[in-house]
């Protein structure tokens, strides 16, 4: 009679059944193992995915043409509330006939003050222009004959604005009131910052004056985005602005009009954005998160691609389920995605991609199992 301890082949027989058992029993559980899928009526294939359902492509702020916000058709040399002017009248060639330099500053109704001269209105009018009304005023008023009047800019006027979020410098600057846009507020903050979004609000003094000096108001729809037109020949004057607007930068820079002009005491901010992370789960070889990036698309291979790809060969089935507000589950196959650009759609943040397990997938995993199983048998053999 054999010996099992003296006999290692004896031993080899009788430990070689209990591991083809267990495989066995493997494979008996993977031709069990049935694509149930997902009970629901929620359950879209990818190619077949209707549009509302769909991931929207989010709009990267610094790649828009941001220069089409400016109010650009200005003029610098048209006269505005605030500004201080600085006016020489000769009279005469004794320097003691002259008046001395004068800074008048414009009042709030467009006019200025000289001694002697009085009041004068110089609301939109340029500096040529200005000119001219001081010296016709001087006639009129039998105080100078032939006056030669110079007049030029000391001090243009200038709005306070503060830009509180979404770019590199938050804080308070002073733009020049014929340019006080929303396109000067960002630049003087720096840009907009890395996770600036496309919304901006601006908030004005509550019923405070909007001057209407070197650009004409033209009328907005109706809603939160109001769009401007501009003119550098409308008179001064004034009215009652809004208490705060909305502009979406995207709609903004295609329609190419320009935003209403910013009020002293502004205030702009600019939305922050910080998209959820796609979460990759499953038969992957790195499942966590994936950072969504704003302004690029992340589409299924790619999100598969940063979690170091499947660790079975057999990987295909893949369920995204995403919140729309309710949740769905999108059907799609890496294989397919590869092939067909339907299938290879893209993801949303906060999407949860899964690699699932299917027949095939057990089937390579249990061979696997089995190789290693008889590899260490015929490694205790030897």
């Amino acid at each position: 009679m054999t010996h099992v301890g003296r006999d290692p082949l004896a031993l080899s027989a009788r430990r070689r059944p209990s591991h083809w058992r267990f495989g066995g029993a493997l494979i008996m559980a993977a031709a069990s193992f049935g694509l149930t899928g997902c009970a629901s009526d929620d359950v879209y294939p990818a190619s077949e995915l209707p549009a509302p359902l769909q991931a929207a492509h989010i709009e990267n702020p610094k790649t828009l043409e941001l220069i089409r916000l400016a109010n650009g058709t200005y003029n610098n040399e048209l006269i505005a509330a605030d500004d201080v002017l600085e006016v020489n009248i000769l009279a005469g060639l004794n320097p003691k006939d002259n008046p001395p330099t004068m800074q008048p500053r414009v009042s709030k109704n467009g006019m200025i003050t000289l001694p002697e001269v009085g009041d004068v209105n110089v609301a939109g009018l340029d500096l040529e222009s200005t000119e001219s009304a001081i010296a016709t005023a001087c006639v009129q008023r039998q105080i100078y004959r032939r006056p030669h009047v110079t007049v030029s800019m000391k001090r243009q006027a200038t709005n306070r604005v503060m830009v509180a979020s979404g770019v590199k410098n938050p804080g308070y600057y002073n733009l020049p009131r014929g340019s006080s846009d929303i396109l000067s507020a960002l630049v003087a903050a720096g840009g907009l910052s890395e996770d600036a979004g496309t919304n901006v609000e601006v908030r004005n003094p509550s019923g405070g004056p909007v001057i209407l000096d070197r650009i004409a108001q033209g009328s907005g729809p109706s809603g939160d985005v109001a769009h401007v037109g501009h003119s550098q020949s409308a008179p001064a004057g004034m009215r009652t602005g809004p208490s705060s607007f909305k502009i979406d930068l995207v709609s903004a820079t295609r329609s190419g009009q320009a935003a209403a002009p910013l009020a002293d005491g502004s205030i702009v901010t600019v939305e922050r954005r910080d998209p959820e992370s796609i979460q990759v789960t499953g038969l992957v070889n790195k499942p966590g998160e994936i950072k969504y990036p704003i302004g690029t698309e992340l589409r299924l291979l790619d999100a598969i691609s940063q979690a170091g790809w499947t660790n079975n060969q057999g990987a295909n089935k893949v369920y995204i389920i995403r919140s729309t507000p309710r949740q769905i589950v999108i059907e799609a196959s890496l294989r397919e995605a590869k092939r067909n650009p339907n299938e290879n759609i893209r993801l949303a943040p906060g999407d949860v991609v899964s690699v699932e397990q299917t027949p095939t997938t057990v089937m390579i995993d249990t061979l696997k199992l089995i190789r290693f199983a008889v590899g260490t048998s015929l490694n205790t053999l030897f």
